[in-house]
């Protein structure tokens, strides 16, 4: 099959677009070439930040927190969250020191646990709130701690709203916060709304540990 020839006329309109082109391009050559050399300089510059600053400060940031974790796991609250001085460094310096990585971010997560198994609620809170991660057990489990930290502080509002953050995970431990949920409604009285997450364990999760004995708690509702 032979190609169509271009007109005389579509091959005048061509050459015109290339001209106008080519004109273009000369007279803006300098402003071009100096769009250009600013576009390699900043995709150098990333280059350079990431492989001189973060990937180095990322390895830091993870050896420090094995060795925070190694301390966390024996219990030792008070060295996990504030270091030893030597060759530990604790969770809050990290969390501050290495914030755009992602063991900053949850060297926050681990410092909010450490206030909360030392009683220090309110740190708690602001290290617990600064954690930010994808939909997962962890981030379910530091919603609900929040929660216990504010029902902790008397702050029974924002308990409830932490906890219901939790059961919306919807995930093998929200049964775990509707119970939570359930205890807190008792304990200021509010039988029908303890009486509602006590149902919700029943019916939607009846084969997790907590519907092990959630007749118990309904029938001490439902009097």
């Amino acid at each position: 099959m032979s190609k169509k020839v271009k007109e005389p006329a579509e091959l005048e309109t061509v050459g015109r677009a290339l001209s106008s082109s080519e004109a273009f391009i000369e007279k803006y050559q300098k402003q071009i070439l100096i769009g250009v050399g600013v576009i390699v300089l900043a995709v150098l510059a990333v280059m350079a930040v990431n492989n001189f600053y973060l990937k180095p400060r990322v390895v830091a940031a993870e050896n420090a927190m094995y060795k925070a974790q190694e301390v966390f796991a024996v219990d030792s609250f008070k060295v996990a969250v504030d270091g030893n001085g030597k060759d530990v460094m604790g969770f809050k310096e990290i969390a501050s020191e290495y914030g755009m990585t992602a063991s900053g971010n949850l060297a926050n997560a681990y410092t909010g646990i450490c206030y909360y198994k030392l009683g220090k609620y309110q740190d708690a809170v602001k290290y617990l709130t600064q954690y930010d991660a994808g939909d997962d057990y962890f981030k379910t489990s530091v919603i609900g701690l929040t929660g216990d930290c504010y029902a902790e502080l008397g702050e029974t509002g924002k308990a409830q709203d932490y906890y219901s953050k939790a059961i919306g995970q919807k995930n093998e431990l929200s049964p775990v916060y509707l119970k939570k949920a359930g205890i807190l409604f008792e304990t200021k009285g509010q039988a029908a709304d303890a009486e509602k997450m006590y149902l919700q364990i029943k019916n939607d999760y009846p084969k997790s540990m907590e519907a092990g004995d959630i007749d118990k708690y309904l029938a001490r509702v439902q009097k």
